[in-house]
């Protein structure tokens, strides 16, 4: 399949505009929004909770093989949600394709802190192993298919490297959209100009009070002081992200969590989509076929799209060019 053309509007040029505008303006569903997601909460191994948002309720009781939808899976971004821009347009996409859909959120991601001493991280790939066998568990005969998000992207990623061959006995294919896959680079590159203004501003506005919060929960877990003085976010992940996950420090973290030095190893169809233009993921950063080899990875590339957004069409502009394009991918490997 050809890449799609996935133009931004001539009112909305750059990187940044185009990162921005769909999170606070851009359509997000095709006619009325869908009904308020149904959460069901799983229990974890070690004694923590997960909240999966389903599009429609799942029935009980499995459906014949030729009569299961397939199932469209999102992991979502950096303080993410089934809330985000990105979430309610695939959520729409999934709905206008007749699929069944969720988005099984990260720790402390639902509205809810967690309560075991750990957050989430770019390759967090155990807990993404987890969540696709509830996923298959409740629903064994739908085919899954998987998409990331930014952060989530990358660790989609890292879960299919780990799992080799055997990620194929799990989804039909997946995709990552705007994944760091050089999270030294990203790390960098979001604490620069602007981008230092906007968007890490942005996310500490709501990492920092959950890291205090998790400090009330679990006194001494990391240094509060140096938790206080974190202004950036490798600061942050120095101090907080690395050391709670078994990390040393967020070198380590991201030489070890970062998808894109080992997109070789991928044994399930994939596709890894970057814009050029990104304002926090540096086209420099981007892999290139080369780099892949024989592995069934499909790199899109587009010069335009910003940071998970490609806005499309006219005025006030649609999210949902995004979607219908990997949907329209995804579905060549069902």
């Amino acid at each position: 399949m050809r890449p799609p053309r996935l133009p931004a509007p001539g009112w909305l040029p750059g990187g940044h505009a185009q990162t921005l505008w769909p999170r606070l303006f851009a359509r997000r569903h095709h006619g009325p929004a869908p009904a308020a997601l149904w959460r069901e909460r799983w229990d974890t191994p070690d004694g923590d909770f997960v909240d999966c948002d389903w599009l429609v309720q799942p029935a009980v009781g499995a459906p014949p093989a030729d009569a299961a939808p397939p199932l469209l899976v999102l992991f979502h971004g950096l303080e993410g949600s089934s809330g985000s821009h990105y979430s309610q347009a695939f959520a729409s996409e999934a709905q206008r394709l007749g699929w069944m859909f969720a988005i099984p959120h990260f720790r402390g991601c639902s509205g809810e802190l967690n309560r075991a001493p750990r957050a989430y991280h770019s390759g967090d790939h155990e807990e993404v192993g987890w969540m696709l066998a509830q996923l298959h568990a409740r629903q064994p005969e739908s085919p899954l298919i998987a998409i990331g998000i930014s952060l989530g992207g990358n660790a989609l990623l890292r879960w299919a490297q780990e799992a080799g061959y055997l990620a194929r006995q799990r989804v039909r294919a997946l995709a990552a959209v705007s994944a760091p896959l050089d999270l030294a680079a990203a790390g960098v590159a979001i604490h620069q100009g602007l981008n230092r203004q906007i968007y890490t501003r942005y996310f500490l506005r709501t990492m920092l009070p959950k890291a205090l919060r998790k400090l009330e929960q679990f006194p001494g877990l990391v240094e509060r002081e140096r938790l206080l003085r974190a202004s950036s976010l490798v600061a942050f992940d120095d101090c907080f992200t690395a050391p709670l996950h078994g990390f040393a420090n967020a070198k380590d973290y991201y030489a070890r969590a970062s998808a894109g030095g080992r997109l070789h190893k991928l044994r399930v169809p994939s596709l890894v989509l970057n814009a050029r233009n990104d304002p926090f993921v540096p086209a420099a950063s981007l892999p290139m076929p080369f780099q892949i080899g024989t592995a069934p990875v499909t790199l899109w590339q587009p010069r335009q799209g910003g940071h998970a957004g490609f806005p499309t069409g006219g005025w006030p502009a649609s999210n949902l060019g995004l979607p219908g394009a990997v949907c329209a991918w995804l579905a060549q490997h069902l």
